[in-house]
Protein backbone atom coordinates (compact mmCIF):
# COMPACT_ATOMS: atom_id res chain seq x y z
CA UNK A 1 0.00 0.00 0.00
CA UNK A 2 2.59 2.03 0.85
CA UNK A 3 4.19 2.57 -2.50
CA UNK A 4 4.55 5.86 -3.72
CA UNK A 5 3.01 7.32 -1.03
CA UNK A 6 5.24 10.60 0.28
CA UNK A 7 4.80 11.35 4.09
CA UNK A 8 6.07 14.80 5.83
CA UNK A 9 7.06 14.30 9.56
CA UNK A 10 7.21 18.05 11.19
CA UNK A 11 8.87 17.17 14.73
CA UNK A 12 11.90 18.88 16.32
CA UNK A 13 12.92 16.14 17.94
CA UNK A 14 15.41 14.65 15.63
CA UNK A 15 15.89 11.53 17.74
CA UNK A 16 12.20 10.72 16.37
CA UNK A 17 12.73 11.79 12.95
CA UNK A 18 15.33 9.51 12.87
CA UNK A 19 13.32 6.67 14.36
CA UNK A 20 10.28 7.36 12.00
CA UNK A 21 12.48 7.66 9.04
CA UNK A 22 13.77 4.03 9.49
CA UNK A 23 10.30 2.79 9.97
CA UNK A 24 8.41 4.52 7.49
CA UNK A 25 11.06 3.94 4.45
CA UNK A 26 11.31 0.36 5.70
CA UNK A 27 7.14 0.31 4.86
CA UNK A 28 7.61 1.78 1.66
CA UNK A 29 7.02 5.09 2.25
CA UNK A 30 8.94 8.16 0.65
CA UNK A 31 10.04 10.06 3.56
CA UNK A 32 10.53 14.14 4.02
CA UNK A 33 11.35 15.41 7.03
CA UNK A 34 11.20 19.14 8.69
CA UNK A 35 12.17 20.67 11.97
CA UNK A 36 9.93 23.43 12.54
CA UNK A 37 6.32 24.63 11.62
CA UNK A 38 8.04 27.18 8.82
CA UNK A 39 10.28 24.64 7.29
CA UNK A 40 7.38 21.99 7.22
CA UNK A 41 5.48 24.44 5.43
CA UNK A 42 7.87 24.81 2.65
CA UNK A 43 8.50 21.35 2.22
CA UNK A 44 4.35 21.16 2.17
CA UNK A 45 4.16 23.52 -0.99
CA UNK A 46 7.27 22.48 -2.52
CA UNK A 47 7.17 18.29 -2.29
CA UNK A 48 3.00 18.00 -1.25
CA UNK A 49 2.81 14.69 0.63
CA UNK A 50 -0.01 11.91 0.51
CA UNK A 51 0.14 12.29 4.71
CA UNK A 52 1.29 14.67 7.49
CA UNK A 53 2.95 13.42 10.70
CA UNK A 54 3.17 16.63 13.08
CA UNK A 55 3.88 17.84 16.19
CA UNK A 56 2.31 20.24 18.02
CA UNK A 57 5.21 21.67 20.46
CA UNK A 58 7.13 23.16 17.61
CA UNK A 59 9.60 26.35 17.58
CA UNK A 60 8.48 29.26 15.79
CA UNK A 61 5.09 28.21 13.89
CA UNK A 62 3.47 25.75 16.26
CA UNK A 63 1.48 22.75 15.04
CA UNK A 64 -1.92 24.16 15.03
CA UNK A 65 -0.80 27.20 13.21
CA UNK A 66 1.04 24.45 10.67
CA UNK A 67 -2.64 22.27 10.69
CA UNK A 68 -4.59 25.23 10.18
CA UNK A 69 -2.37 26.76 7.52
CA UNK A 70 -2.62 22.82 5.35
CA UNK A 71 -6.16 23.22 5.92
CA UNK A 72 -6.58 26.40 3.69
CA UNK A 73 -4.39 24.76 0.97
CA UNK A 74 -5.56 20.99 1.07
CA UNK A 75 -7.71 18.28 2.87
CA UNK A 76 -4.48 15.82 2.78
CA UNK A 77 -4.41 13.50 6.22
CA UNK A 78 -2.62 14.73 9.30
CA UNK A 79 -1.83 13.05 11.92
CA UNK A 80 -1.03 14.69 15.37
CA UNK A 81 2.11 13.64 17.38
CA UNK A 82 2.11 14.87 20.50
CA UNK A 83 3.05 14.72 23.99
CA UNK A 84 0.08 16.72 24.99
CA UNK A 85 -2.55 14.23 26.39
CA UNK A 86 -4.99 16.41 27.67
CA UNK A 87 -8.38 16.08 26.23
CA UNK A 88 -8.78 19.03 25.07
CA UNK A 89 -5.28 19.42 22.98
CA UNK A 90 -6.82 16.39 21.57
CA UNK A 91 -10.89 17.79 20.70
CA UNK A 92 -8.76 21.04 19.31
CA UNK A 93 -6.68 19.18 17.53
CA UNK A 94 -9.03 17.30 15.66
CA UNK A 95 -11.41 20.60 15.40
CA UNK A 96 -8.85 22.19 13.97
CA UNK A 97 -8.68 19.18 10.76
CA UNK A 98 -6.64 16.56 12.51
CA UNK A 99 -7.53 13.08 11.10
CA UNK A 100 -6.03 11.62 14.33
CA UNK A 101 -3.88 12.19 17.28
CA UNK A 102 -1.16 9.99 18.47
CA UNK A 103 0.21 10.25 22.10
CA UNK A 104 4.00 10.56 23.21
CA UNK A 105 6.08 8.29 23.74
CA UNK A 106 4.47 5.70 21.02
CA UNK A 107 4.68 2.61 19.19
CA UNK A 108 6.02 2.96 15.75
CA UNK A 109 4.45 -0.28 14.79
CA UNK A 110 0.69 1.53 16.07
CA UNK A 111 1.70 4.98 14.51
CA UNK A 112 2.44 3.26 10.60
CA UNK A 113 -0.99 1.13 11.32
CA UNK A 114 -2.98 4.26 12.07
CA UNK A 115 -1.05 6.06 9.15
CA UNK A 116 -2.25 3.28 6.72
CA UNK A 117 -5.97 3.29 8.20
CA UNK A 118 -6.01 7.26 7.31
CA UNK A 119 -5.29 6.66 4.01
CA UNK A 120 -7.19 4.11 3.33
CA UNK A 121 -9.99 6.01 4.60
CA UNK A 122 -9.14 9.27 2.81
CA UNK A 123 -8.27 7.03 -0.60
CA UNK A 124 -12.08 5.13 -0.24
CA UNK A 125 -13.79 8.95 0.48
CA UNK A 126 -12.06 10.52 -2.86
CA UNK A 127 -12.76 7.58 -4.90
CA UNK A 128 -16.37 7.48 -3.82
CA UNK A 129 -16.71 11.06 -4.19
CA UNK A 130 -14.85 11.50 -7.45
CA UNK A 131 -12.69 14.21 -6.15
CA UNK A 132 -9.02 15.01 -6.58
CA UNK A 133 -6.99 17.50 -4.12
CA UNK A 134 -3.84 19.03 -4.61
CA UNK A 135 -2.97 22.57 -2.75
CA UNK A 136 -4.57 25.52 -4.23
CA UNK A 137 -6.67 23.08 -6.57
CA UNK A 138 -9.93 20.95 -6.48
CA UNK A 139 -10.95 18.72 -9.14
CA UNK A 140 -14.45 17.48 -8.58
CA UNK A 141 -16.35 14.83 -10.99
CA UNK A 142 -19.56 14.77 -9.32
CA UNK A 143 -19.69 18.61 -9.90
CA UNK A 144 -17.67 19.10 -12.86
CA UNK A 145 -16.14 21.96 -11.15
CA UNK A 146 -12.85 23.14 -10.84
CA UNK A 147 -11.64 25.33 -7.69
CA UNK A 148 -8.32 26.64 -8.07
CA UNK A 149 -6.91 29.06 -5.81
CA UNK A 150 -10.37 29.31 -4.14
CA UNK A 151 -12.53 30.47 -7.26
CA UNK A 152 -14.56 28.17 -8.98
CA UNK A 153 -14.11 27.34 -12.61
CA UNK A 154 -16.65 25.78 -15.30
CA UNK A 155 -14.86 24.35 -17.55
CA UNK A 156 -15.79 23.30 -20.92
CA UNK A 157 -16.40 19.29 -20.55
CA UNK A 158 -13.37 18.29 -22.63
CA UNK A 159 -11.29 20.53 -20.88
CA UNK A 160 -12.37 19.40 -17.35
CA UNK A 161 -12.16 15.95 -18.43
CA UNK A 162 -8.62 16.21 -19.66
CA UNK A 163 -7.69 17.77 -16.49
CA UNK A 164 -9.29 15.03 -14.77
CA UNK A 165 -7.55 12.48 -16.06
CA UNK A 166 -3.97 13.74 -16.08
CA UNK A 167 -4.28 14.46 -12.51
CA UNK A 168 -5.83 11.42 -11.88
CA UNK A 169 -2.27 9.74 -12.75
CA UNK A 170 0.42 12.32 -11.37
CA UNK A 171 3.92 12.37 -13.15
CA UNK A 172 2.88 9.63 -15.38
CA UNK A 173 3.54 10.73 -19.38
CA UNK A 174 0.91 9.95 -22.22
CA UNK A 175 1.46 10.67 -25.47
CA UNK A 176 -1.22 12.94 -27.59
CA UNK A 177 -3.08 9.97 -29.31
CA UNK A 178 -3.30 7.86 -25.87
CA UNK A 179 -5.34 10.83 -24.55
CA UNK A 180 -7.13 11.11 -27.57
CA UNK A 181 -8.31 7.92 -26.82
CA UNK A 182 -8.90 7.84 -22.81
CA UNK A 183 -10.69 11.93 -23.03
CA UNK A 184 -12.07 12.13 -26.56
CA UNK A 185 -12.51 8.24 -27.43
CA UNK A 186 -11.67 5.49 -29.58
CA UNK A 187 -14.13 6.87 -32.01
CA UNK A 188 -12.34 10.09 -32.11
CA UNK A 189 -10.41 11.06 -35.86
CA UNK A 190 -9.57 14.28 -35.47
CA UNK A 191 -6.09 16.18 -35.25
CA UNK A 192 -3.82 15.54 -32.47
CA UNK A 193 -3.06 19.04 -31.89
CA UNK A 194 -6.17 19.05 -30.53
CA UNK A 195 -5.23 17.97 -27.37
CA UNK A 196 -2.17 20.48 -27.88
CA UNK A 197 -5.10 23.37 -27.88
CA UNK A 198 -7.33 22.35 -24.86
CA UNK A 199 -3.65 21.96 -22.78
CA UNK A 200 -2.95 25.43 -23.17
CA UNK A 201 -6.09 26.23 -22.39
CA UNK A 202 -5.82 24.87 -19.03
CA UNK A 203 -2.73 26.50 -18.44
CA UNK A 204 -4.62 29.74 -19.24
CA UNK A 205 -6.63 29.22 -16.67
CA UNK A 206 -5.06 27.58 -13.65
CA UNK A 207 -1.62 26.83 -12.23
CA UNK A 208 1.51 29.42 -11.61
CA UNK A 209 4.84 29.19 -10.93
CA UNK A 210 3.74 29.17 -6.88
CA UNK A 211 1.54 26.22 -7.66
CA UNK A 212 3.57 22.65 -6.59
CA UNK A 213 2.17 21.26 -10.04
CA UNK A 214 1.60 21.48 -13.38
CA UNK A 215 1.05 20.11 -16.82
CA UNK A 216 4.03 19.98 -18.31
CA UNK A 217 4.99 18.93 -21.80
CA UNK A 218 7.41 16.16 -22.41
CA UNK A 219 8.97 17.29 -26.03
CA UNK A 220 8.78 14.34 -28.27
CA UNK A 221 6.32 12.79 -26.24
CA UNK A 222 3.11 14.34 -24.95
CA UNK A 223 2.05 15.66 -21.48
CA UNK A 224 2.01 14.62 -17.75
CA UNK A 225 0.38 16.21 -14.50
CA UNK A 226 3.85 17.11 -12.61
CA UNK A 227 3.67 16.94 -9.23
CA UNK A 228 6.99 18.67 -7.93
Amino acid sequence: MADNYKILIIDDDKNICQLLNLYFTKEGFEVDIANNGKEGMSHFSNNPPNIVILDIMLPGKDGWDVCREIRRMSDIPIIMLTAKSETFDKVLGLELGADDYVVKPFDPKELIARVKAVLRRYNQDNDANNVIVYPNLVIDKNTMLVKYQKKELELPPKEFELLYFLASHPNKIYTREQLLEQVWGFDYYGDSRTVDVHVNRLREKIGSENDPWKISTVWGVGYKFEVK
